[in-house]
């Protein structure tokens, strides 16, 4: 039988009624065959898992070597109170830590600041100085555990923190391993906190590049992020193009800045969400790695194949979660996870099932974290290295994700390059775009959320734990900042301050003067402040 005749057939066959697309909106045919990849190059575009392009993944062995680490993002309430979650997901068997910082640090703003009332402690962590460091990874071998943190705005300044609670703990910064997000560019177009204009907080990224280059070599210094993005309401193939055009942006900025591509490329990794359409996910992350790598290496030319490798962190969608029905969301969080996994990810988050309604309970965050044992141990997706690869319809998503990525990087570069692009709203008109389209996609049920616009349960009632942050977090972390700064040298750190301030007014790399605020517990509010009498604040323009 022929393909046309096997169309007719489908045709006559009965067919019900529903929006074949994928999450992101894209038309899907009924089938894929090898009329399909007809153009393609298989052994050229696909290659051997750890050869160029890496579509197949990054390392030869892949999860038959390693698999990829265990993460849960973890932060609330107080330093103490995170660091007694740690040690419970490291008993868990949770191979990796990820810091989540409540809003007043991410805006770079102390505990005691008047915006930071009734916000200390409630969505992570609060970290105002070293000591919130000390407190927050006591007893923890930092040079045993690799550890990400998920920060961008002040992202220089809370590592600062880090690095010097490794010092004094004798721990040498060339055995810490991690990951620190530090990715500005994104704050722009999706998540919205930064602190300065866009080229002040892109010199704080290319210092730290340089400067961890040379002492901290196992850090990857940024995590270019498409998370929040894909978060904000983009899709797919906006989270893959937008991620990765900061990236390149990334880059330009640091060849500009004088560095060397080969010193540091090869410790740039990237951070992708995992959302619930199941192949256009895979797809998007196959694509991301071979994207990457041709235009380190055809467009950059960098020399060592280390910079070509896109290597990722994956966390499952936590706008797909749903306060209705939650037990739910552990469905979704382990299709997602799958989907990280089948896509070749170095490191994964599972969300819990009661995120969409509170910072998620220890009962809840266990069974997020033996969601990804389940799927190691028991799914034998592990076994086997890229099992789609040659999919008929993988490949096919895989190939239409690159080249509508590679028309977006068209458009991004006549509106003059990304920072331009943010400035003239660019990005931000796109997911909005994108997301308005999903949301009527709900509102007219052409698209299905189990439990939110089909299969309600009207009389529900939640009857899950939740966890609790107590106004008397906010109180304590507000007494024990107070208490540090009548104990610290206060003069020496004004000095540290006034010396940071003159030396963002020219050219040196400030790593090491942040480094030297940090060692006297400076604040997280008052390094801020020093840099914004140099810098200014970022205003945007509104578009909408």
């Amino acid at each position: 039988m022929d393909k046309k005749a096997w169309e007719k057939k489908f045709r006559n066959s009965g067919l019900r009624e529903a929006d074949f697309s994928t999450i992101s909106g894209r038309p899907l045919e009924p089938l894929y065959d090898w009329d399909d990849l007809a153009d393609l190059n298989l052994k050229k575009e696909l290659a051997y898992p750890g050869e160029y392009p890496y579509t197949r993944g990054v390392h030869p062995s892949m999860y038959r070597g390693k698999l990829w680490t265990m993460r849960q993002f973890a932060g609330m309430g107080t330093p103490q109170q995170t660091n007694q979650r740690y040690k419970f997901l490291l008993e868990k068997g949770q191979t990796g830590l990820s810091v989540a910082f409540d809003n007043p640090t991410l805006y770079g703003w102390d505990s005691d600041h008047a915006l930071s009332i009734g916000e200390v402690g409630r969505t992570g962590v609060a970290v105002d100085t070293m000591e919130d460091m000390e407190i927050l990874f006591d007893e923890i071998p930092l040079d045993k555990v690799s550890t990400s943190m998920t920060i961008n705005a002040p992202a220089s300044w809370i590592f600062a923190m880090f690095l010097a609670n490794a010092e004094k703990r004798h721990i040498p910064f060339a055995e810490l391993r991690g990951t620190l997000q530090n990715d500005i560019l994104k704050e722009y177009i999706a998540q919205k906190e930064w602190i300065f204009p866009p080229e002040p907080h892109l010199r704080l990224i290319t210092d730290l590049m340089a400067f961890c280059a040379d002492h901290v070599p196992q850090w990857n210094t940024i995590s270019i992020s498409g998370y929040h993005i894909r978060e904000a309401g983009s899709t797919a193939a906006q989270e893959l193009a937008f991620t990765l055009a900061d990236g390149f942006a990334y880059v330009e900025h640091a060849l500009r800045a004088g560095l060397d591509i080969d010193d540091f490329a090869p410790r740039l990794s990237f951070f992708f969400n995992a959302h619930l359409d199941f192949f256009e996910e895979i797809a998007k992350l196959r694509a991301a790695r071979r994207i990457w790598a041709r235009h380190m290496k055809e467009r950059f030319k960098a020399k060592n194949p280390r910079s070509w490798l896109c290597r990722f962190h994956v966390q499952t969608a936590g706008c797909s979660l749903t306060a209705q029905q939650p037990e739910l969301n552990i469905v979704r969080t382990a299709l997602e996870a799958l989907a990280g996994v089948l896509g070749g990810c170095q490191s994964l988050h599972t969300n819990s099932m009661d995120e969409a309604l509170a910072l998620p309970s220890e009962k809840a965050v266990e069974i997020a974290l033996r969601t990804q044992q389940v799927i190691a141990f028991e799914s034998g997706a592990a076994n086997v290295i890229d099992p789609l690869g040659g999919s008929y319809f993988v490949e096919k998503l895989t190939n239409e994700l690159e080249e509508e990525a590679e028309r977006y990087f068209r458009k991004i570069e006549e509106h003059g390059g990304v920072v331009p692009a943010i400035e003239k709203g660019f990005f931000q008109r796109e997911i909005t775009r994108a997301a308005y389209e999903y949301q009527m996609a709900l509102s007219r049920k052409r698209k299905i959320s189990v439990g939110v616009n089909e299969f309600v349960n009207e009389d529900e009632r939640l009857e899950i734990p939740l966890l609790e942050i107590d106004e008397s977090v906010e109180k304590d972390q507000v007494r024990r900042l107070g208490e540090v700064r009548k104990r610290r040298d206060n003069g020496a750190v004004r000095a540290k301050l006034e010396a940071l301030e003159k030396a963002a007014a020219g050219t040196a790399n400030l790593t090491p003067f942040l480094l030297d605020c940090a060692r006297v517990y400076g604040t997280l509010g008052e390094i801020s402040a020093a840099l914004i009498s140099v810098f200014g604040e970022y205003q945007e323009q509104p578009f909408f």
